[in-house]
């Protein structure tokens, strides 16, 4: 095989990417906080699995919507069956409640997931196919409190990471009968503009005109800002349930603006909508973050949902947090400190019985919870002490023929050059002082 063959085999699939040693336990500290929060107010994990049927989403998302039109995996196996790679979890978590029966326990179900998730769009920042998310759902409550709990939780995990500075833009969509409403409207004023708007557009405009509030084009954005806002047009039930979210998020002083011209990308959308961005107001004109347009965060409620895929009634509300997002947030905010630590203790062992025994020892340590590292493969004690000295932990054991025979370690200071000879019996004792003066 040639070489320019073989580098092709190392490349990722465009828009994925690997996750190395140094940068994985970012996400690690990023999920432990955001699954310590959840839990501390009542969220149960779930987990889906990577691949559903694509009618799923096709009936939940909406088949006129970017997600179904261009973004999803969609394969045949080899039964038959055509599947896709989930784009999201919201309609993955609905269809697991209705399909296990949860309506049946008391409501209501509070869940949350995290994983990957996957779309086919064009890599960008802050953008990839393949993307982690940490996912909220409040499942059989309608009242207020639940969409303002799902967006409590939300910030509290971003305060948590660091993240003080942000705000909350929400809107309401109202019901189905406001939707329709607003629908005729929106599309009678940008039948009015049809000329002005750009080509992907002009097609929305006759499948679902909710779509044009969201593009970036320059002239489809000058134009939303006289487009008819929704809130005009919700009924006094729907508005009450804006005012109520409201009241609460001022409660609990919590930085919003209303958004009027927020709807979010998917159909099974109704009154609440949000996203959470980066608040840049004070930021440096010369250096303006590159994450001012990018939503760390986004959710809603999604009442029609369960009748989309069944036939029960299931009011919810939820939201979505991209973990690579918030965690380059983190980076240019300059808030991440170095996760990955470097052993404090580098186990040498020379000669096969030394391998042999070494396992021992090794239980012993991870029994008390000390890690450490080794090159179970090198056999010198040159190149061993070597990999420790890159690796720059103070404390090496070694344990070579004799000390593998009579049960004993040495013990090395790396930095003050001492040895000590110590039983076995008293490894773990002795290296956690050495470690406790370092």
């Amino acid at each position: 095989m040639e070489k320019k063959q073989k580098d092709v085999l190392l490349q990722t699939p465009k828009g994925m990417r690997d996750i190395l040693p140094e940068e994985y336990p970012f996400y690690q500290s990023f999920f432990k906080k955001a699954e310590e929060i959840a839990t501390y107010y009542g969220f149960q994990p779930i987990q889906a699995p990577h691949l559903e049927k694509i009618d799923l989403f096709t009936a939940a998302i909406g088949e006129t919507t970017d997600i179904v039109e261009k973004q999803m995996y969609i394969f045949k196996t080899r039964g038959g069956d055509h599947l896709v790679l989930r784009p999201e979890g919201t309609a993955q978590v609905m269809r697991a409640y209705l399909k296990h029966g949860m309506h049946t326990r008391p409501q209501p179900v509070m869940l949350y997931y995290k994983g990957s998730f996957f779309r086919h769009e064009s890599p960008q920042f802050g953008r990839s196919r393949e993307f982690q998310s940490f996912g909220l759902e409040i499942l059989g409550e309608a009242n207020s409190i639940a969409d303002a709990t799902v967006i409590r939780v939300a910030t509290a995990i971003l305060e948590d990471m660091g993240l003080k500075n942000f705000i909350v833009h929400i809107n309401s969509i109202g019901d189905k009968e406001c939707k329709n409403t607003y629908r005729k409207e929106l599309s009678n004023y940008y039948r009015r503009k049809v000329n002005h708007l750009c080509k992907d557009c002009k097609r929305r405009l006759k499948e679902n005109p909710f779509r044009l509030l969201d593009c970036k084009e320059d002239s489809c954005k000058k134009l939303k800002e006289e487009a008819p806002q929704m809130i005009n047009y919700l009924c006094s039930e729907c508005k009450t349930h804006l005012k109520e979210v409201l009241e609460i998020l001022d409660a609990l002083n919590i930085p919003y603006i209303l958004d009027h011209y927020l709807v979010r990308g998917l159909d099974y959308y109704t009154r609440t909508v949000f996203e959470i961005f980066l608040d840049e107001k004070d930021e440096s004109p010369e250096k303006p973050s590159q994450l001012k347009n990018l939503a760390l965060c986004g959710g809603g409620r999604y009442d029609d949902l369960s009748k989309i895929l069944s036939n029960k009634d299931v009011p919810a509300v939820g939201m979505s947090m991209g973990a690579e997002r918030v965690i380059m947030a983190l980076h240019e905010k300059k808030l991440l400190r170095q996760r990955y630590k470097n052993p404090k203790i580098f186990f040498i062992q020379i000669g096969a019985a030394a391998k042999r025994k070494s396992l021992i020892l090794t239980e012993m340590f991870r029994k008390a919870n000390m890690p450490i590292a080794q090159s179970v493969t090198k056999d010198s004690l040159k190149s061993q002490l070597k990999i420790a000295a890159r690796l720059g932990a103070p404390i090496i054991l070694m344990l070579g023929q004799k000390e593998a025979i009579e049960d004993t370690i040495i013990v090395r200071d790396a930095n003050l050059g001492g040895q000590d000879i110590v039983p076995f019996s008293k490894a773990i004792e002795f290296v956690k002082k050495k470690i406790a003066k370092k």
